[in-house]
């Protein structure tokens, strides 16, 4: 599930969800990863009329897959944030998922089901993950649905201890990565949901933060093996 600034109509907006995640290290990178990935594109609802970076983006800087070879990749940026955030009880107000993912579950949910079907899918080892506001996504997708996937990773979204207990209780394998630098979406905001897991007996839970990364972390996550590895253990 990409992040905000991947949305489109689906159609010639389809290959912005290639900038990152499985999908771009899968067919950009040409890396053999053992999956079927499905990657759906989120709709504007008009946030190209609020975000500049929706507005303005250049298509022209969408990756490509070459005949021989792979492109180099894109470099992480360098956040230049001392780690030290202190946060109010205010700033923990759960507000972020306005015009997101969860508008959109029902569809996500046909399409995945489909794709199993079409497929021949494995029911039992189907993974969720998302960057920024697709880790929001995969949040509340979890939530809503824990008994559809065998693991989930969200990354640079944290989720609403509302969401934990339906995760708890199915004991859905968690693993959500955090950048220590991040400004946009701080490490501490992801405290209170990891807390609420552990109160509900939920152990299969991990929480990695990348101290040295910003918001982008998902670059150095997906780019690795870790990840990957941990989803076809379950």
């Amino acid at each position: 599930m990409h992040g905000n600034g991947e949305r489109g109509n689906g159609k010639e907006d389809l290959d912005f969800v290639l900038f990152h995640g499985p999908i771009y290290e899968a067919w950009v990178q040409k890396r053999d990863l053992p999956f079927i990935i499905i990657a759906p594109q989120l709709d504007m609802m008009g946030k190209d009329k609020e975000k500049d970076y929706l507005r303005d983006r250049d298509r022209t800087k969408i990756p490509f897959r070459l005949e021989k070879g792979t492109p180099e990749r894109l470099a992480s940026g360098k956040p230049d944030l001392r780690m030290e955030v202190n946060l109010s009880d205010e700033d923990l107000e759960y507000n972020v998922l306005d015009k997101g993912w969860e508008e959109r579950i029902d569809d996500v949910i046909m399409i995945l089901k489909g794709v199993l079907e079409k497929y021949n899918g494995d029911s039992n080892r189907v993974y969720l993950t998302g960057l920024s506001y697709g880790g929001f996504g995969t949040w509340y997708i979890a939530s809503q649905f824990p008994e559809l996937f065998a693991a989930v990773a969200p990354i640079a979204g944290w989720g609403h201890s509302d969401f934990m207990k339906s995760i708890a209780e199915q004991k859905l394998p968690v693993w959500t990565f955090a950048g220590g630098r991040d400004i946009v979406i701080e490490k501490e905001y992801f405290f209170q949901g990891m807390n609420k897991l552990e109160e509900f007996g939920h152990d299969e839970v991990r929480f990695t933060i990348h101290e040295d990364m910003g918001h982008d972390v998902w670059k150095r996550v997906y780019a690795g093996s870790d990840l990957y590895d941990w989803f076809l253990e379950h």
